[in-house]
């Protein structure tokens, strides 16, 4: 059957959208400016300022993105920014995008060039987020978001980020959370921090040795799991715990940025049989060390190293002893070098480095094995490791059947060995789901996993990213606002949210969570493609280009260029650059393309195909808004029923 393709190719987004504010103000006047975003946010605008900014080429990417993404810009004039050519810069910027909102601090007029624009005057506000200031500021807000939405800017691509493991499996494996870039914007409306709360400063490495730093680094992980095992206990993750690792910043600061009410940094020295472990605990709202203790022991006695530390925390904090604490003397093994080779498996697993860092993690997690043939996590962590290994764009599709074998009989082990983690039955669940794309077989240990783990963050994310895959998206979209709050410098994290406000319909939000987190983290694999697929949403095709062709993965960006190729009825070479680099594994983006076309005969045989391959991406089907005016196709339908999604 052939037919026109849908006028728009995707149907309207959904409204609940929230402003983004974007500020400009010179640093002598922070102190104000910390009330106003606070007020601001109070009356529900998503605020972006350079309160935890870092320099270098990073900073003046970040501002343009936040520039670019933001509803209104605005400009606090005052004595000091008026000499300042940043905050020209940003005002002029604001000024050409039709966005600018100028206030005045302390009466100052603004500068030449800005003076036919009416400023708002702050020079007596209290304070109050309840004053005729802060009230005229958001009418003019809004006034300044009815223009054309903004494009998002092109960022030249840096680092790749890793892959789905970091945000998907997360915290739950003991050090499987992405340590990664620093959140250069944040949302300013914070929480209260909890009295039961932690940040656990990731150990210095203090070994002389850098290849060492796996070991610090797996005995912190290992620590924040084992805090996070006591109910009530909330701990910071990873990711928004490391930016302050080695860096000279206020405990307060620390406090107010993760939500904490605590912090717990040290370090590792190890040499040899020798270990030496030194910790602090510091309170944040005094400043002062609660509690400090260095532990010189055998390298073999790390496991009772880990819970008496654990255990005096939460006593420290809580006056009580933990009745876990018996949980908390275990580490899923006794044998040492079992533990020190899984460690370094994780961190090697962890690593950006493809195939050859998940061929190196193999190795490590088959000496722990070894070592301990009874160590469930192991067996775990290497059935991920082959099911990642399955699903690469490098390796042939002919070859995965072999290697899921492989996994499902690594993970059938972890499961016999630890029926009652989470863990296992979510690796099988990964499993299970991109071997085959059954969604009621896959459901059945995905599921089982969260019976088990609830509250446990490794498991959250993938479950939340499965659960959307088979229809409920709001419910995924509460569980990623759970995390995000837990890991709130965690770029992967706001990359994911956006992914689902994207297959919601809700396609500004989405471009701006990732601009948001291409902010914190330039180069994340496939944010510049989401954000040039919700502005394609909108029918903003230029802008989309310019997203689509800055994107680090290949793959995608010759996707979404293929799209506006078969959109155009132009052959630019796209959809052929597609084909032939990346054949049967860019299945789906082919089909994605097609699907712009009349021709849905050839659009629905490409599915079929993705399908009959089980090709990456296929899993996104049941919700991908790209295909939305194909769904009341029979074939369309047959699919979804082959899928276990009808």
């Amino acid at each position: 059957m052939t037919g026109a393709p849908p006028a728009s190719p995707v149907p309207g987004e959904a409204p609940n959208h929230v402003p983004v504010v974007f500020i400009s103000y010179a640093r002598p006047d922070r102190a104000r400016i910390d009330r106003l975003t606070r007020a601001l946010s109070a009356a529900g605008h998503q605020v972006w300022w350079d309160a935890l900014i870092e320099g270098g080429e990073a900073f003046a990417k970040t501002i343009e993105t936040a520039l670019d993404l933001a509803d209104a810009v605005v400009v606090a004039w005052s004595a000091h920014s008026v000499s300042s050519d940043w905050v020209r810069d940003e005002a002029a910027h604001g000024r050409d995008r039709g966005r600018l909102v100028p206030i005045s601090l302390d009466g100052t007029a603004p500068p030449l060039g800005f003076r036919q624009y009416h400023f708002i005057d702050f020079s007596r506000w209290s304070g109050s987020a309840e004053s005729a200031e802060v009230a005229a500021l958001c009418s003019a807000i809004a006034a300044a978001g009815q223009g054309h939405p903004p494009a998002a800017s092109a960022i030249s691509p840096r680092q790749q980020a890793p892959s789905r493991r970091k945000v998907l499996i997360g915290a739950g494996l003991g050090a499987i959370a992405l340590g990664g870039g620093f959140a250069a914007w944040r949302t300013i409306s914070m929480p209260r921090a909890i009295k039961d709360s932690i940040a656990v400063l990731t150990f210095a490495n203090l070994s002389g040795d850098p290849a060492q730093a796996y070991f610090s680094d797996g005995l912190t992980e290992e620590l924040r799991d084992k805090l996070a095992e006591v109910a009530g206990f909330k701990v910071a993750a990873r990711t928004s715990s490391d930016h302050f690792q080695g860096k000279d910043h206020d405990v307060g600061a620390i406090g107010q940025a993760l939500g904490v009410a605590w912090l717990l940094d040290g370090s590792v020295r190890r040499a040899g049989d020798a270990l030496r472990v030194s910790v602090e605990l510091i309170e944040i709202a005094t400043g002062l060390s609660k509690w400090a203790q260095s532990y010189d022991r055998k390298f073999s006695d790390v496991f009772a190293v880990q819970s008496d530390i654990a255990i005096t925390v939460i006593q420290a904090i809580t006056g009580t002893i933990p009745e876990a604490a018996d949980a908390l003397r275990t580490s899923g093994t006794t044998v040492v070098a079992a533990y020190d080779a899984c460690l370094k498996g994780i961190d090697q697993y962890n690593s950006a480095s493809g195939a050859e860092g998940d061929r190196a993690a193999l190795a490590s997690f088959d000496a722990a094995i070894a070592a301990d043939p009874n160590y469930a996590l192991a067996y775990a962590m290497r059935a991920a490791t082959l099911f990642d290994l399955a699903g690469d764009d490098a390796t042939p599709l002919a070859e995965a059947p072999k290697i899921y074998a492989d996994g499902r009989t690594s993970v059938q082990r972890a499961i016999d060995l630890a029926p009652n983690t989470p863990l296992p039955w979510l690796v099988r669940g990964d499993g299970a789901l991109f071997e085959t794309h059954n969604f009621r077989d896959a459901s059945v240990f995905y599921d089982k996993a969260y019976a088990i783990g609830p509250n446990n963050k490794g498991v959250l994310g993938d479950y939340a990213m499965f659960d959307a895959r088979r229809g409920h998206v709001d419910r995924a979209l509460t569980i990623f606002d759970r995390l995000i709050d837990d890991d709130r410098l965690n770029a992967q994290l706001y990359a994911a949210k956006g992914r689902l406000l994207y297959f919601a319909h809700n396609y500004a939000d989405a471009a701006r969570l990732f601009g948001q987190a291409l902010a914190m983290t330039p180069g994340i694999n496939e944010a510049q493609f989401y954000i040039g697929l919700s502005l394609y949403a909108r029918g903003q095709f230029d802008a989309a280009r310019q997203a689509f062709a800055a994107d680090s993965s290949e793959r995608a960006r010759l996707g979404g260029l293929a799209l506006l190729e078969a959109r155009s009825g132009k052959p630019d070479g796209s959809l052929a650059a597609l084909k032939g680099k990346f054949g049967d594994n860019a299945l789906w983006f082919q089909a994605l393309a097609v699907a712009q076309t009349a021709d849905r005969d050839r659009a629905l045989g490409l599915l079929e195909q993705a399908r009959a391959k089980n090709a990456s991406g296929i899993s996104w089907i049941g919700i991908e808004p790209l295909l939305d005016h194909l769904r009341g196709e029979p074939r369309f339908k047959r699919l979804l029923a082959s899928l276990g999604l009808a």
